[in-house]
């Protein structure tokens, strides 16, 4: 009994394990809503500086088994190759064009302006925006539509797989992705009618084009960091029908090839973003920082006590190590979720550790700067 009183200070650590059972109950699930065609989609891709993906994009969406369908890829005036890549690919067929974007104009993010020209050159009813460091498979569109179709919704996104192939990816990105998992479950967001409640995921998002033109198009986001999540509560806040579903199987990201990309990225918008999930509450929005840090301390905490207690600094020994244990499962069977080696779940402390400098990073930086592609944009208060 003395015994088990002592460990009582570990039960913290056993809820995100019990909180795993809500990732088993999938759905809304993509696979299972019919193949569809017949409308004509029209897919975007925004592009700045994707010489080392954007073939591998374009070359995924017109092997769909889609019809009809036309690829557009916007050139966000790259300094890399990607215009001549995306070029060369587009000669091979006819579906496939290249638009070389205009200058950004003042007030406008890169990808939003990007995105706005896509949509001004598209014939489709039907419009993707997807992002160029993805790979489709042959059903995504079709499911898609279908999916669209069946539940008359005004927007569909769905959970990608995410590709993670170095060790910072491995240790890192699970840190990140389950902080959204937790928050922003697909089956929650497909219920929800509140727009704190709802995001979307700018790797695939699926709107009617009446639908977008309807809510103002990416111009109503324009100074938005996190623009999809911004789109998607403009969505229902406008009174129309937000779907999430899982599409892991159909679509693959790499959203980062190494640890300075993975700490850019989510800097630019961990902070502003996660501020804009609550939108009609100052409190919360304020308490967002400390939100955001107290998660990844949480996982920091039971390593660092069980280190103090191995040196005699704390008595602390015995819950410290079950929290560690805990917590060394949980991540283990998250890297099993995302397709990562088991082992790697061992290291989530450098993972967390890794996790806490980018949201400081993101709260000091993100809220006067926004850095990304070899852009800097300024932050005008209130925009967060």
């Amino acid at each position: 009994m003395t015994a088990l009183a002592a460990l009582w200070p570990a039960l913290p650590w056993l809820g995100p394990l019990l909180g795993l059972l809500r990732f088993a109950r999938r759905g809304p699930d993509l696979l299972q809503f019919p193949l569809s065609s017949g409308r004509l989609i029209s897919v975007i891709v925004p592009a700045r500086n994707e010489a080392a993906t954007i073939e591998t994009v374009m070359c995924s969406v017109l092997t769909s088994g889609y019809e009809p369908l036309e690829l557009i890829v916007v050139d966000d005036r790259s300094t890399d190759d990607t215009a001549a890549i995306a070029e060369r690919v587009a000669a091979g067929d006819s579906r496939a064009r290249l638009i070389r974007g205009k200058e950004l104009p003042s007030g406008w993010f890169g990808k939003q302006w990007a995105c706005i020209q896509g949509y001004q050159a598209a014939r489709g009813e039907l419009l993707v925006f997807t992002d160029a460091d993805t790979m489709h498979d042959r059903e995504l569109l079709g499911r898609a539509a279908g999916a669209l179709a069946a539940t008359e919704a005004d927007l569909l996104t769905v959970a990608t797989r995410q590709r993670c192939e170095t060790f910072w990816e491995r240790v890192v990105m699970p840190q990140i992705w389950m902080l959204l998992g937790f928050r922003y479950h697909p089956r929650t967001v497909s219920r929800s009618r509140r727009p704190r409640d709802v995001i979307a995921n700018g790797q695939f998002i699926l709107l009617p084009r009446s639908s977008y033109e309807a809510v103002g198009t990416h111009e109503t986001v324009r100074q938005e960091v996190a623009e999809d999540l911004a789109l998607a509560q403009l969505v229902v806040r406008t009174g129309r029908r937000l779907i999430m579903a899982h599409a892991e199987p159909l679509i693959t990201t790499r959203m980062y090839h190494s640890l300075g990309h993975l700490i850019e990225g989510w800097s630019k918008n961990i902070y502003i973003g996660g501020r804009k999930t609550f939108p009609d509450e100052p409190i919360r929005r304020a308490l967002v920082p400390m939100m955001l840090s107290g998660t990844m301390l949480f996982w920091l905490l039971p390593p660092i006590l069980l280190l103090l207690a191995f040196f005699g600094v704390v008595p602390w020994m015995g819950w410290a190590l079950v929290a560690v244990a805990l917590s060394a499962l949980f991540w283990m069977l998250v890297s099993v979720g995302m397709g990562i080696p088991v082992l790697h779940g061992l290291a989530y402390p450098a993972g967390a550790l890794v996790g806490l400098y980018i949201i400081l990073r993101s709260v000091i930086r993100g809220a006067r700067r926004i850095e990304w592609k070899g852009r800097v944009y300024d932050i005008r208060p209130g925009l967060g």
